[in-house]
């Protein structure tokens, strides 16, 4: 008789000491079903392009009880020069995009979260202020959840229909809230370039995954912490060639090619034109979907029978 699976907290002991039903039971937990890219995009596009920006402004600040001017000014400058020049950009390209933002985020810049809305761009779910969901409790990550889509919903008058859990952490009960929540998608995980259906203890859940990676994100690349050996070692022309050759690459296989970008990270001068000059060479390229991540998710689900009638939309 196959032994039962009784989560994390039964595990006990190191990992070389699990059984195999703990350690297939951490692997089963969240994983990746079908593959839900379609056999072909609207209008006969050759490839789906999904740009995001996480607007966490002085969010991960407070989230850290970081209160003085510095960290929350480097935030500021996210929300005051940053978000308006983005928008220009892709006004200027024709580009929807989403913007995932911290409900605190859109307390503290109502103005900024309805003009992404009012000029044609998503809202998503980003947590309340940033916070660690792996260091919640199940009742708090869900109170949060909820509490943060209804904030984005009163500023914004429209509901969220999907979420990017805050840097990407997912805990063992994110999947549940969400699935509860009866949001359309997640863009939080990493199992394949293109969309897939989130498989949740062996079922299929109906959740859309649209997958991220640390390759396709701003930060990585151009974070600078004082206290801390982090700083931004490579060139942004050099970040430019390597989002250049995801996308090249994502228009060849006729997938996605998607992007995390932060206000207060990207929108520095000789950044933005890094970001500016990767959009003129997308849309050199005919046949290219400029879609926000409810569209994709949307479009996939439809071409693959997915049952969205959970999507608020």
């Amino acid at each position: 008789m196959a032994e039962k699976y009784e989560g994390p907290a039964a595990a006990g002991g190191d990992p070389w000491q699990w059984t195999e039903a703990t350690w297939r039971g951490h692997v089963e937990r969240v994983r990746a079903g079908r593959s839900l890219a379609p056999a072909v995009w609207p209008q006969g596009a050759r490839v789906a392009v999904a740009l995001s920006f996480d607007s966490d402004h002085e969010t991960p600040a407070l989230r850290d009880g970081e209160t003085r001017p510095g960290r929350l000014a480097q935030g500021e400058y996210g929300s005051r020069v940053a978000a308006p020049k983005i928008l220009r950009l892709l006004g200027r390209h024709a580009s929807p995009a989403t913007f995932f933002m911290p409900a605190v985020s859109a307390l503290l810049h109502p103005e900024e979260a309805r003009a992404y809305v009012s000029e044609g761009h998503e809202v998503g779910i980003h947590g309340w202020i940033h916070e660690r969901n792996m260091l919640l409790t199940a009742e708090d990550e869900r109170e949060l959840q909820q509490r943060s889509a209804d904030t984005l919903e009163q500023i914004t008058g429209v509901r969220p229909v999907g979420i990017r859990t805050p840097s990407w952490d997912f805990s063992d009960n994110t999947l549940r809230i969400t699935r509860d929540m009866g949001l359309l998608y997640d863009s939080s995980l990493m199992a394949d370039d293109d969309p897939y259906e989130l498989v949740e203890d062996g079922r299929p859940t109906g959740i859309v995954e649209i997958p991220v990676e640390w390759i396709r994100d701003d930060a990585p690349y151009f974070m600078m912490e004082r206290y801390a050996g982090l700083r931004p070692y490579t060139p942004p022309r050099s970040v430019l060639g390597i989002w250049r050759d995801e996308f090249d690459q994502a228009y060849r296989e006729g997938g996605v090619f998607q992007l995390t970008l932060h206000p207060h990270i990207i929108g520095h001068r000789s950044r933005l034109v890094v970001l500016a000059e990767l959009l003129d060479h997308i849309t050199a390229h005919p046949g290219v979907w400029f879609a926000t991540h409810a569209d994709i998710a949307r479009y996939v689900a439809t071409q693959a029978g997915m049952d969205t009638r959970h999507d608020p939309a």
